[in-house]
């Protein structure tokens, strides 16, 4: 290893999943780290993409399949699904040998839908890794910690020092492990171009064997940016594309969304329910997201001077930033993000609620003239909780692009992305 890897909030989960499983199933995008975090628990290592062996293991795994597992363990099997053969391997090796943390399996893909693969249940367990945080990228001071915060700790304060520029260009940047690196901004820029080419013209066809038009690609990904946080449905996206191509229909755009979140390149927002004290029906459609913001803005052409010159594109992709990093840091707590929508329009931008049903409100406003509105809808919300059936909320919280982290007068916080952690 060289002294360019970034620590990951992933790498003590991997850990822990490691002590607790015989292996780990490492899934996420192409590009966001998985192979080099793996690496940093591995003690042996199989690249099955790797030129100068890939046809001599591929025709070992058709033979003996268990050759390609022996090594020292943790052993990483580096996007294994080019012999799919390796995941019943896996699953017998870890029945055979009674051991916990065998292996390590990544993939930048959906594993293949084969009736003849073990569902791995009880040997092999899933660990979701995605694009760099804030707090991982050194952007954020991690002054307000997400589990402190559940912890009920009062008395916090905290300020980033990011400024609404500076913002602008890690959104465009994204959190890819090697653009974060990279100090040349035009460089780090054209490497997220590069990654969305690739989407568009290779790796969607690739990812399941079906031929896939790469400017209807680029197209769906376009509309999709430019629904981006919203809860843009198949209907809504076709009406956007046919304009310029009247031979789509909702099945091969439904097609392509499928494709696209084989590859993980879509990770919408599922809707979050809860017991309401009125009756008011609860909309339960997902929102729009990347996995990461960056594709958003290179799918519009964006770049941060762009951004700033249109603040109303900016504040939806500031939010698909915030549930990037809160979808991160929940996980590392064993929680999810949701969002919440009624069908009078009421709605809440992030929940995010933790295996053992505690759970927070969070609201998303770039800036400070919409806090106090945003608090007060968040106290709207909890009051109409049936805490008889749903317990009240943790805290409740306005995420922002400001500079200070305090609690307000009526308990909610006000936390700057630039401040926020685990």
């Amino acid at each position: 290893m060289d002294g360019k890897y970034l620590p990951r909030i992933a790498d003590e989960k991997l850990k822990l999943m490691l002590a607790s499983s015989g292996a780990v199933l490492i899934i996420g995008p192409k590009w966001c780290g998985k192979t080099r975090t793996a690496e940093q628990a591995a003690k042996s290592v199989l690249h099955m993409q790797n030129p100068d062996h890939a046809q001599e293991y591929r025709l070992l795994a058709d033979t003996k399949p268990s050759k390609l597992l022996d090594g020292e363990t943790p052993r990483l099997l580096d996007e294994w699904q080019q012999a799919p053969v390796l995941w019943n391997a896996v699953r017998f090796a870890v029945d055979k040998r009674r051991a916990r943390g065998q292996f390590i399996l990544t993939g930048s893909v959906v594993p293949p839908d084969t009736k003849d693969m073990h569902t791995g249940t009880g040997r092999i367990s899933r660990m979701a890794m995605r694009t760099m945080s804030l707090y991982e990228s050194g952007e954020s001071t991690g002054g307000i910690s997400l589990g402190d915060l559940f912890g009920g700790k009062t008395g916090m304060f905290g300020e980033s020092g990011l400024t609404i520029a500076q913002i602008a260009h890690i959104l465009t940047r994204g959190g890819w492990p090697e653009a974060v690196t990279e100090k040349n901004n035009a460089y780090a820029l054209r490497m997220v171009y590069n990654y969305l080419d690739a989407v568009a013209n290779l790796d969607i066809s690739r990812v399941d064997g079906v031929e896939r038009n790469p400017d209807r690609v680029s197209a769906l990904m376009r509309s999709i940016a430019r629904n981006i946080s919203t809860q843009a449905n198949t209907a809504t996206l076709l009406r956007d594309l046919i304009s310029n191509d009247d031979g789509l229909s909702d099945k091969t755009v439904n097609d392509y969304i499928s494709a696209l979140k084989k590859l993980y390149v879509l990770e919408d927002l599922p809707a979050w329910s809860a017991h309401m004290r009125s009756k008011r029906a609860i909309r339960t459609t997902a929102k729009r997201h990347f996995t990461d913001p960056s594709i958003a803005t290179a799918a519009l052409g964006a770049d941060a001077d762009k951004l700033l010159s249109d603040f109303n594109t900016f504040g939806y992709l500031f939010e698909s930033l915030c549930i990037r990093d809160l979808r991160i840091y929940a996980d590392a707590l064993d929680g999810s993000v949701y969002h919440y929508r009624d069908q009078t329009g009421f709605e809440v931008d992030a929940i995010v609620q933790l295996r053992d049903a505690r759970w927070a409100a969070i609201e998303i406003k770039m800036g400070a003239g919409e806090i106090e509105s945003a608090a007060e809808n968040l106290l709207k919300f909890r009051d109409s909780i049936n805490t008889e059936k749903t317990p009240a909320p943790a805290f409740l919280m306005v995420l922002t692009a400001t500079e200070y982290a305090f609690q307000l007068k009526n308990g909610v916080w006000v936390v700057p992305i630039g401040c926020l952690r685990y």
